[in-house]
């Protein structure tokens, strides 16, 4: 197992925001004490992708707004333009991108104990009380004796 302490430094090509949740995750992975290994790497770029992307989504959404305006242009015979019809709105596609990348950070986070529940899950796989004798369970549903 790698502690969180030997893989500080975020990868070079991660985006600025994406650097700066890579040191947030990872300071809380080795305070937590999370069993943390060379494969979960990817995880964790993974979630500070997700996390970057879904932040870049949101501005364009502060910016833009949610929808934006259809406009369809009137012309006269000679192709002139002489106005401009409504036509409607449409979802601005930043909206999209950022349900997508909150998806994943859902999910990554989980798998990396990241949320509430996910460490919780985490909690009970060690606790010796809450272990199931498998073939007792099994012998119990079927009505059998194990």
């Amino acid at each position: 197992m790698k502690s969180a302490k030997t893989m500080r430094k975020a990868p070079k090509h991660l985006g600025d925001l994406a650097k700066q949740m890579w040191v947030i995750v990872t300071t809380y992975l080795d305070r937590a004490d999370a069993p943390v290994q060379d494969i979960d790497d990817n995880l964790i770029e993974l979630y500070c992708t997700q996390f970057e992307i879904y932040r870049t989504a949101y501005e364009s959404i502060k910016k833009d707004g949610i929808q934006t305006e259809i406009w369809k242009s009137v012309q006269n015979s000679a192709g002139e333009v002489i106005g401009k019809d409504f036509q409607g709105y449409r979802r601005n596609p930043a909206t999209a991108i950022a349900d997508g990348a909150l998806k994943q950070l859902s999910v990554v986070g989980g798998q990396l104990g990241l949320s509430p529940k996910s460490r919780a899950e985490l909690a009970n796989l060690g606790n010796s009380a809450a272990a199931v004798d498998v073939k007792a369970a099994l012998g119990d549903l079927l009505g059998g004796k194990s």
